[in-house]
């Protein structure tokens, strides 16, 4: 059976979205769907024009949460490292290409796009492992050069200060920090500079407070008021930055 569907319009945007109906709820509620987009989930007697109004009323919540659904990259199993692919650098896409035949030359950015020379004679069954391995370094150079300033004016605003930056290859952390050391997943410098901000600031942070506490996160909405914010849309976006 296909799923129940209605589709509403708000301005010029038109908004589709699956219907699910369940005996056991007695509200109305939205979520946005990594897969499948708009999902409205209702008391099954609800009429479809009841719906359509609520979805309508919450368009200004729903439309810019598509539209940072449409902008993410791959999820990390869908990834094959060929030409035209995209890759997020600081919340911007930028696009893989792939030049064969070529002297070997490290990966560059050139505009919006990725540049990587295959060298001659490399198995075409060999090109998606290079092309990993040559952005993998070129992440961990960017983040390598840009991070460390980027964390200094955190830290003097929380009145701390860091021994070192290590960038890293955390899989399941963005960073961490402890005995002055601030260490940094490389993927982060995917993400836009505000959730980048947010890493930095939430790990430094961690010099004053070990722990996850109220008293941590007064500090840290004292020098970033938006905190709650930038972390939502970090928890939305991270695992779109796995790979």
């Amino acid at each position: 059976m296909l799923p129940e569907r209605s589709e509403v319009t708000w301005g010029t945007t038109h908004l589709a979205y699956e219907i699910r109906r369940s005996a056991r709820r007695s509200t109305v509620s939205i979520a946005i769907d990594p897969d499948l987009g708009l999902v409205v989930t209702a008391p099954e007697a609800t009429p479809i024009a009841r719906l359509d109004a609520v979805v309508r009323s919450k368009a200004p919540w729903i439309v810019p949460r598509l539209k940072r659904r449409s902008e993410r990259p791959p999820a990390s199993g869908a990834r094959e490292f060929v030409s035209g692919e995209s890759f997020l650098y600081l919340g911007r896409q930028l696009r893989l290409r792939l030049l064969p035949e070529q002297d070997p030359r490290p990966l560059a950015r050139r505009g919006g796009w990725l540049e990587l020379p295959l060298p001659r004679g490399l198995p075409p069954e060999h090109r998606g492992a290079y092309a990993r391995a040559a952005l993998l370094d070129w992440y961990r150079r960017r983040a390598a050069e840009r991070l460390p300033g980027w964390a200094a004016p955190w830290a003097q605003r929380l009145g701390v200060t860091f021994r070192r930056l290590v960038v890293t290859d955390q899989a399941k952390r963005w960073g961490s920090c402890s005995r002055g050391v601030l260490r940094l997943n490389w993927r982060v410098v995917q993400a836009p500079k505000t959730l980048v901000d947010y890493v930095l600031a939430h790990e430094l942070a961690h010099l004053i407070h070990d722990h996850h506490g109220r008293e941590f996160w007064a500090t840290l909405g004292r020098v970033m008021p938006d905190y709650e914010a930038r972390k939502a849309r970090l928890g939305e976006l991270g695992p779109a930055l796995l790979w």
